[in-house]
């Protein structure tokens, strides 16, 4: 029970073992409690405060001719929505600090950004955060597992939309992932979210079904009319 619930003293805990039929003195209660760091873990923190946090990755992709580029995504925890994407060759603090502005405008920006240690999240990146009243939370060095849900994504993206094509350039990218978005946003079904979209999809009782093909038929979104 001390494990579980870091926030109970030994008051608390007692008062529990009373109404659950154990008779024993508080001080035993206070001898034998759990000793632990006082913060619930990192685990905690996301589940906690999902609602509240967004995520930020880069990853690679190279095109035909070999040529590098790198992708920026952003996702907000709460409902796993793809808030936005960037492509670039160069990407900069000044470049992904311009992302971060275009995601959240006005009052929507998150109150906790998870990223890892990269070298591009640069002192004006740091700054750019402060100024929009975000906390920044970079990741423990060589730990993907802390920004899971981004990872994810990023390995979603990969299955199930790039690794079955062949990238001929940056704005041939944009177009791409402009759609997978789309439909990742839209349609696409999400065990963590009870296997609803992030824009939450109505049930439709009534109509024909029909498909509509995504980026040539390599998905369908499926309707009644």
């Amino acid at each position: 029970m001390s494990r579980a619930n870091h926030l109970w003293g030994a008051p608390h805990i007692h008062g529990e073992l009373l109404k659950l039929g154990f008779t024993l003195a508080q001080s035993t209660v206070a001898r034998y409690m759990y000793r632990g760091p006082p913060s619930q873990g990192w685990r905690t923190f996301l589940a906690n405060h999902a609602e509240g946090i967004a995520a930020i990755d880069l990853f690679v992709l190279p095109t035909i001719t070999f040529r590098l580029l790198y992708c920026l995504v952003i996702l907000r925890y709460g409902r796993r929505l793809w808030v936005s994407f960037g492509v670039t060759t160069n990407p900069t603090a000044e470049w992904i600090s311009r992302q971060i502005t275009e995601a959240f405008p006005w009052d929507s920006a998150p109150r906790y950004l998870i990223r890892d240690r990269d070298t591009a999240y640069g002192p004006l990146f740091v700054q750019r955060l402060r100024a929009m009243g975000i906390r920044d939370k970079p990741t423990a060095p060589r730990s993907p597992w802390q920004n899971p849900y981004v990872e994810r994504l990023i390995g979603t993206i990969r299955r199930e939309c790039l690794d079955p094509m062949i990238v001929f350039g940056q704005a041939h990218l944009r177009r791409v992932l402009g759609k997978f978005a789309a439909y990742y946003n839209e349609s696409r079904i999400h065990r963590s979210l009870d296997k609803d979209a992030p824009f939450h999809r109505a049930i439709e009782r009534v109509g024909a079904i029909t498909s509509q093909p995504v980026l040539g038929g390599l998905h369908h979104q499926y309707c009644r009319i």
